[in-house]
């Protein structure tokens, strides 16, 4: 199967990481992670996570920071904070992306 390229590692890569992006909302960090646990190289992990286009990341962590801070009912705004950047983390963000965009919301 591997010599038709039925199976194909990169292929996989390319495929997991733009979908899990895309539905899912998560970061390069937590997509990195999964793919190592999943035995990819970390040539094709690299390339999989070039596909993703840097403006469509930072929109998207715009997009789920805003969101949640909606929902977040937090009267102090240190413990709110502290909840959007856990919660992002958490989705696999990397924390100074996350620290520019809670700044810039502010």
């Amino acid at each position: 199967m591997i010599g038709e390229n039925f199976l194909n590692e990169e292929r996989f890569a390319i495929a997991f990481a733009g979908g899990k992006f895309r539905i899912k909302k998560w970061g390069k960090i937590k997509i990195k992670v999964e793919l190592r646990y999943r035995k990819v190289s970390d040539y094709c992990i690299n390339k999989a996570l070039k596909q993703i286009s840097d403006t469509d990341y930072f929109s998207t962590l715009e997009k789920i920071i805003s969101q949640k801070s909606r929902l977040v009912k937090e009267p102090n705004k240190i413990k709110k904070r502290n909840k959007l950047i856990q919660f992002a983390a958490g989705k696999g963000y990397e924390r100074d992306l996350i620290m520019d965009i809670i700044k810039e919301t502010e």
